[in-house]
């Protein structure tokens, strides 16, 4: 699998779906290495959704049964390009207090958007708060985070696939991938990867 042409752009794969369910088993396995108590789990959406879904699923399988609770946190609002202030569209309901918390993120670029959910969780007495993240794009870090669990290094291109988007589109392509030609109207859009 090279590139493909959907919808007028032209998207190169990155990773593949193999790749990403050998890697979300590997996550899950160290996460249950860490015998989490009382884990609840917090995807941040919406990017995260698919990953989120496939590492909950491998959790089971290793052993492990979490709740789990949503999360939706915005730091461009109508922009491509960060504001760099973190806004909580939709707060988890769950009590977070005396728990392990998972966040889970599709990317960790700027770490904006998961240092801004882990101080919130830890501040409201989460007993351990650790993140996993799909990918991890190195050199634009702008907050002083890591990811506990990482799937892969990405390069710096704007990827796509496994619930990641472009104007909404390619969220349902089962590898990450990333537009290397597209349709001019959305070239010209100079759209930005988050988090």
């Amino acid at each position: 699998m090279n590139d493909l042409m959907i919808d007028g752009h032209r998207i190169g794969v990155v990773f593949t779906a193999e790749e990403i369910a050998a890697r979300v088993r590997a996550i899950a396995e160290a996460i249950a290495a860490r015998l989490p108590k009382d884990l609840l789990v917090v995807p941040i959406l919406k990017g995260s959704f698919v990953f989120a879904a496939d590492l909950i699923r491998a959790m089971h399988h290793a052993g492990l049964s979490p709740e789990v609770d949503f999360m939706i946190l915005s730091s461009y609002r109508k922009s491509t390009k960060s504001a760099g202030q973190v806004t909580v569209l939709r707060d988890i309901e769950t009590d977070v207090r005396g728990r392990d918390v998972l966040l889970i993120d599709d990317i960790l670029e700027s770490g904006r958007t998961l240092a801004f959910a882990k101080d919130l969780l830890s501040a409201r007495g989460a007993r351990t708060t650790l993140t996993a993240v799909l990918l991890h794009k190195p050199g634009h870090l702008a907050a002083s985070i890591s990811a506990d669990f990482e799937g892969f290094l990405c390069p710096d291109k704007f990827v796509v696939g496994y619930g990641m988007d472009m104007a909404h589109q390619f969220r349902e392509l089962p590898f990450v991938g990333h537009v290397i030609s597209a349709q001019q109207s959305s070239a010209e859009t100079g759209a930005e990867q988050k988090s």
